[in-house]
């Protein structure tokens, strides 16, 4: 069976297995609510530190090109190892790994709040990026894990919904802030999330793993998947500094192309894959993805278009 799982496991897509754990209803709400607001912090730091920007531009001296990288880092390094954070959480236990992505994302955090320099702030960036993708696919595995069937389409759905709100939020906060406190104290902002987080999870959220898990970690998924998607979102974020003209841009797009099939392939022939490619003959998880690649396509579409 599957070794690793995607972010969110084939159990959870399809939404026909039972929960793992078992939780009264006080728990299963307090369990929400910790996935709920780690889940935001990584939402909310997305959107916040773009109003922060003119102000940390010239605070820290720092050229267009570097202020574009205090964000793009970020989603890089989200983007990048979202697929391997799920996978790590199905193996070592979903509410471990959770709990070390809220703590990283906290740390780096406080690194971003006293980055002395644009180039600290950069490499810290990149760290919250990647505590971000240990804790969001735990927080809809853990979900997933603790409702039922019959409550898991209504806590999905409040998760989902709770996340939108404080994404909205994330500028307006971030604006307040800067106004009245420092650019600095967005990412401050964190720390009383991540707190009330880890003492959430440690107090009520079960612990919970793919039990089919053979123990044996899928090092040439994992690596492919990592490498592949890091060049390929690499490439697009340079494509707007440099154009697809220059040979970087095309050589980190094509390498990511190249990876994804090689990705593809290795998976097809484990046995224990870290993304099982089954899951796409589910109609609700291939549609799912189908209308998110044309949702954001043509969001990126429309954003080239008002520039």
């Amino acid at each position: 069976m599957n070794l690793l799982r995607s972010p969110c496991d084939e159990g959870f897509v399809v939404a026909r297995k039972a929960p793992t754990t078992k939780c009264g209803r006080a728990q299963r709400r307090w369990t929400l609510a910790a996935t709920i607001l780690g889940s935001s912090m990584v939402f909310i730091d997305g959107t916040v530190v773009n109003v922060a920007l003119p102000a940390l531009q010239k605070n820290l001296n720092a050229t267009v090109t570097n202020v574009q990288w205090v964000i793009e880092a970020y989603t890089l390094f989200l983007a990048a190892l979202l697929l391997l954070g799920g996978s790590l959480g199905d193996q070592f236990g979903r509410r471990k790994i959770y709990a070390i992505g809220v703590a990283v994302f906290a740390l780096a955090s406080v690194w971003c709040g006293f980055a002395p320099n644009i180039h600290q702030l950069i490499v810290a960036r990149a760290a919250q990026g990647g505590g971000g993708a240990l804790l969001v696919p735990g927080s809809l595995a853990i979900i997933s894990a603790t409702f039922s069937e019959d409550d898991r389409g209504q806590a999905i759905g409040t998760w989902s919904g709770a996340t939108a709100i404080t994404t909205a939020l994330g500028p307006v906060m971030g604006g307040w802030l800067i106004e009245h406190v420092s650019w600095r104290a967005v990412f401050f902002l964190n720390l009383p999330l991540a707190l009330a987080v880890i003492v959430l999870v440690f107090v009520f959220v079960p612990e919970s793993r793919d039990e089919e898990d053979s123990g044996k970690l899928d090092f040439a998924g994992a690596a492919l998947a990592t490498f592949s998607l890091g060049a390929i979102v690499y490439g697009l974020i340079e494509s707007s500094t440099f154009g697809w003209k220059n040979a970087v841009v095309l050589s980190s797009v094509v390498l990511g192309i190249v990876l994804g099939a090689l990705f593809v392939l290795v998976e097809a022939r484990k046995r224990n894959p870290m993304l099982p490619l089954g899951m796409f003959r589910s109609p609700n998880f291939a549609g799912a993805n189908l209308l998110t690649l044309f949702l954001y396509a043509a969001l990126r579409a429309r954003s080239f278009s008002c520039r």
